[in-house]
Formats: C-alpha cells, sequence, structure tokens
C-alpha cells in the first residue's frame, strides 16, 4: 500500500471533511473514490470548465499576437515554441 501526501489549505481541508462526512466517508476513502473513478474515465471524472471573459480572451489573443510579431518569433513552428519553453524551465 503506498502514502500520497498533499499540502492543502487548512479552510479547504476542513471544508472538504465536512462534505465527505455528510456523504459518509472520510478525506482519504473521498481521495481514493477520486483516483479510482479517474482511471476508469482515463482522465479527471469530471466536467472542468474555466470561464473566461470572452472579450478579455479575444484581447488578450490579440496582444499575443501582436507582440509575437513585434518579437519577430510569429512565425516559429509549435516545434521551435515547445524548444523554446523546454530551454526556458531547463534555466530556472
Amino acid at each position: 500500500m503506498a502514502t500520497i501526501q498533499v499540502r492543502i489549505d487548512d479552510k479547504l481541508k476542513k471544508e472538504a471533511v465536512e462534505v465527505f462526512e455528510n456523504l459518509g466517508m472520510d478525506l482519504s476513502t473521498a481521495i481514493r473514490v477520486f483516483l479510482k473513478r479517474s482511471v476508469i474515465e482515463k482522465g479527471v471524472p469530471f466536467e472542468m470548465k474555466n470561464v473566461i471573459d470572452e472579450h478579455k480572451m479575444k484581447s488578450a489573443i490579440a496582444r499575443m499576437n501582436a507582440k509575437s510579431k513585434e518579437l519577430g518569433n510569429d512565425k516559429l513552428s509549435l516545434d521551435e515554441i515547445n524548444e523554446i519553453i523546454s530551454n526556458t524551465r531547463k534555466r530556472k
């Protein structure tokens, strides 16, 4: 049997314990249920949405495209972009 340690905010833990106790399970059982269901689903077992204001998103994309042209890297391939990201991460 393996052990997993996770650091979470005290408030989040308290609220989660309360939710799962109301469902008749402890936090460890709830986490095991989540992991088992994730394996069955081969992913997160619920829909994940990132609610973004569409206008803000379009504005951010436009700024990103303008900056890319300004820097002269608007013609980079996806592989080149990924290589730059990888190299940047290695330097940190």
